[in-house]
């Protein structure tokens, strides 16, 4: 008690030089709460990113295997069984699909399937120049691009190309926004016969929403099924088809997995070209899951490809402001232990003599040391918990400013998707295909920023109790030279040099 009680008094007697002390810890605590709210504005913004850019695995034509066995002296029979092996492994079926699915590696998973078709009464769109690509050119060019291979295609040739999605997650042209609901929407049970055709085959054959189609087997006109028009998409244009008359997706007709695999089913010689992607746990697991699907069968002719390059360029720029933050708070901390080691040994300079009078009265050295601790120990307290509260006041406009971007891009991608979908919103409560269901689940691709709008969403109590770890510690660093000289002081020299 008696040494606490001395120390508030000193603390008190000498308020200009523990008030320059109080100044730069407070300076030091503010710098250390706003550098740690842009840190965990930083963390949070990758988070969402991750979010949006989950790990995803698809399956593609390992051509440089197929490649390898590519004999240029015997073109015709080399690719004669390219040709084999490529139909062979590009045809995946549903069951191996779900077999591949069901992986503690992987969280959610969703496919294609693409098979071409005809349509009883509908005019193909369709333009006839000598420098345009004919129609089945460019409707393979189509398929051979959604499929991610060029040079053969296993797809039945048919006037229009249908393309039937498992879940909403699996329609990335809406999420991208290469596609966009003009009228109706795009339905949200997928086990309903409904379609989406383009405005442009849909102008040309007169149709609209609600009306009904029959989709005929290309191989079979005897085989029909009659779909119902649940939306009509648009597609936007991009450079290479800005000459074409149509747009690359004017023969395309959308809908679900239940419908192609309908199709397919009544009539087992069709082709068709189903494309798997797969919801990964994380970024960790992608060596490991590949090597379950080779030991469940999976061809050595088909690879394993993910977006992880596609995820780490979306986190890298703000991965560089999180690492700046850190430097610079390393930075702060190392410039604020050293001052405050200075100040303190000019401190104890200045008051030898009374340090000579306390041991010459008979105080220890540890007592005496641990006064000038308990007074610095003070100050460091009250000024941290002030810098504290001023750096978290500042945190919340500052990591506004950092996500402002950021924050304003997310609420028009999520605007955008919904108006993609013909107002269905992203985010809705649909169960996966692991039979989940996920309260409120993200919708791939959008990403889920929102400003902050309290203090303790960017400085909560475990950021505060932290800035006060690092303090006391900068403190009691600081301290340790006034320890040493204390020590080394003898009453005698110091009551005659003051003499």
């Amino acid at each position: 008690m008696y040494i606490l009680k001395n120390a508030v008094t000193s603390i008190i007697r000498n308020k200009g030089r523990n008030l320059l002390i109080g100044i730069i810890i407070l300076v030091i605590s503010s710098a250390t709460a706003i550098t740690l709210a842009i840190n965990n504005s930083s963390t949070s913004l990758i988070n969402s990113y991750k979010e949006k850019y989950e790990t995803e695995a698809t399956l593609g034509i390992n051509r440089e295997k197929m490649m390898g066995n590519f004999n240029p002296e015997e073109m015709d029979s080399s690719r004669e069984k390219m040709q084999e092996s490529f139909n062979s492994i590009s045809n995946i079926s549903i069951d191996d699909i779900k077999k591949y699915g069901e992986s503690e590696y992987v969280k959610d998973y969703y496919y294609t399937m693409t098979v071409g078709i005809n349509a009883d009464g509908i005019t193909k769109a369709s333009q006839e120049t000598e420098n345009a690509p004919s129609e089945p050119e460019r409707a393979g060019g189509e398929m051979g691009e959604r499929g991610g291979k060029r040079g053969f295609s296993n797809v039945t040739s048919g006037d229009f190309t249908l393309v039937g999605y498992s879940s909403l997650d699996a329609m990335n042209d809406f999420v991208e926004g290469t596609y966009k609901i003009t009228d109706g929407e795009v339905p949200t049970d997928f086990t309903e016969e409904k379609c989406l055709i383009n405005q442009e085959l849909a102008t040309m054959n007169n149709l609209k929403v609600d009306d009904k189609i029959t989709l005929v087997d290309p191989l079979d006109e005897s085989k029909t099924v009659e779909a119902t028009i649940a939306g009509i998409y648009e597609e936007t244009q991009s450079d290479d088809n800005k000459m074409n008359m149509f747009t690359n997706s004017a023969n395309t007709i959308i809908t679900n997995t239940t419908l192609t695999t309908k199709i397919k089913e009544a009539n087992s010689e069709l082709s068709v070209e189903t494309k798997p992607t797969f919801t990964l746990t994380s970024s960790e697991v992608i060596e490991k899951f590949e090597k379950e699907l080779r030991n469940k069968g999976l061809s050595e002719n088909l690879s394993v490809e993910t977006n992880l390059t596609q995820l780490e360029e979306s986190t890298k720029s703000i991965s560089n402001v999180k690492t700046f933050a850190i430097t610079f708070l390393v930075i702060t901390l190392i410039i604020g232990t050293v001052v405050l080691l200075v100040i303190n040994m000019i401190n104890i300079r200045e008051r030898k003599y009374e340090i000579g009078v306390l041991r010459t009265i008979g105080m220890k050295k540890s007592k005496v040391a641990l006064q000038f601790l308990t007074e610095l120990l003070i100050i460091a307290t009250i000024f941290l918990l002030v810098g504290a509260g001023i750096g978290a006041c500042l945190s919340v406009p500052v990591s506004n400013n950092l996500l402002k971007n950021e924050i304003t891009a997310s609420k028009e991608e999520s605007e955008n998707i919904e108006n993609n979908f013909g107002h269905q919103r992203p985010g809705q409560d649909m169960p996966n295909n692991k039979g989940m269901q996920p309260e409120k689940r993200n919708f791939k691709g959008v990403t889920k920023i929102e400003a902050f709008e309290s203090i303790d969403a960017v400085v909560n109590i475990k950021v505060l109790l932290e800035l006060l770890g690092i303090g006391l510690v900068i403190t009691l660093i600081s301290c340790i030279s006034a320890i040493i000289t204390i020590e080394r002081f003898s009453p005698l020299t110091i009551l005659k040099e003051q003499t």
